[in-house]
């Protein structure tokens, strides 16, 4: 199942010429929001939430780049931030309306992509590691473990080119934000030679093949990895030995938005602890909020696939926005594989 935007249907629309309701338009990636989070909101407030979803960041940035989609509230991962706030897109945060500021894991409260929280608040966080099954694959431990013959076909790699590159980078040694051309083309050959044995370049989809045991092996989101692991108790999840990428998902107001306000209410109704704690029980996420955190049952939060313990954080290294050369020259390199 590919994440998917959700539309109003033409009767929902006629209905919405009828309710003068405030109405919020929220824009998030998939499986990331609590069952009843959006509808404990709307009866609390008397806000409408009008939500959608999506499935990488290139595609939510499509979506906003011209600055008349509609949305008010998106959740780029941290490397997309300062491209954003470079290109317009994002509203200023006010800070004194977000009053459940204070809850945040001290490790994001000044984070390197936003020290200030001018323009963002961190939401969630995870890392990208391989999820496999444990008696068809044995136990995997590296990015080299998917360049194994006996995986062919019965893997997948996400469809994602910051972390697959990221992947070959980490494989050979090199940095998953290196803007080295050299490096580049040579994670663009590991996967080239890679590309026979995977069946496909998939992202929260793999989850479901995961569990019917249709795959061996995915390089996979930690939090996409828990919840195949919760339905499937024969998978393993394992973070690589050469290092991994490691990401934080943020709230943002668009530019574009004209309810201010209604934004600040709804990003400060997600810092509330109890709110961010049902979260995560519903969607298995890591959240950035502390005083969430602390309100888990302990297996949710000693869980290491969601929270690495400290020796296994060390290894990870947090996603970077490139150059605009070495970006090209990634993408190029990502749609080249891709259609090889």
């Amino acid at each position: 199942m590919r994440r998917r935007t959700f539309f109003l249907s033409l009767s929902g629309l006629a209905g919405c010429t009828q309710n003068r309701a405030p109405r919020l338009n929220v824009y998030n990636w998939s499986d990331y929001i609590g069952t009843e989070t959006l509808a404990n909101f709307e009866k609390e407030t008397g806000i409408r939430v009008h939500y959608g979803v999506f499935e990488n960041n290139e595609e939510m940035l499509a979506k906003v780049f011209g600055g008349n989609s509609g949305w008010d509230i998106a959740f780029p991962s941290n490397y997309f931030i300062g491209p954003m706030r470079e290109s317009r897109l994002l509203a200023r945060i006010d800070r004194g309306q977000l009053k459940n500021l204070g809850n945040l894991d001290p490790m994001l409260a000044a984070p390197e992509w936003d020290p200030r929280l001018e323009h963002s608040v961190p939401y969630m966080w995870g890392a990208t590691g391989i999820v496999f099954n444990k008696s068809a694959a044995g136990g995997l431990k590296s990015w080299a473990d998917l360049w194994d013959e006996k995986h062919k076909g019965r893997m997948t790699m996400l469809d994602d080119p910051a972390d697959a590159i990221g992947a070959a980078l980490k494989k050979l040694g090199h940095s998953i934000n290196s803007p080295d051309a050299a490096h580049l083309a040579a994670a663009q050959a590991e996967l080239l030679r890679q590309k026979p044995l995977v069946r496909a370049y998939l992202n929260a989809e793999a989850r479901n093949q995961l569990i019917a045991g249709d795959l061996q092996a995915a390089q996979l989101w930690g939090t996409t990895s828990q919840q195949a692991i919760d339905a499937a108790p024969h998978l393993g999840f394992a973070y690589p030995v050469e290092g991994y990428a490691r990401y934080a998902d943020n709230a943002v107001i668009l530019r574009e938005s004209r309810r201010l306000d209604l934004a600040h209410r709804f990003i400060d109704y997600l810092l509330r602890p109890d709110v961010a704690a049902d979260i995560v029980k519903d969607s298995r996420t890591a959240s950035a909020n502390a005083a969430a955190r602390a309100l888990l049952p302990v297996q949710v939060r000693e869980n290491p696939v969601l929270y690495p313990p400290p020796e296994v954080l060390m290894r990870a290294e947090w996603f970077a926005p490139l150059p605009p050369a070495a970006q090209r020259l990634r993408d190029r390199y990502w749609t080249e594989i891709k259609s090889a």
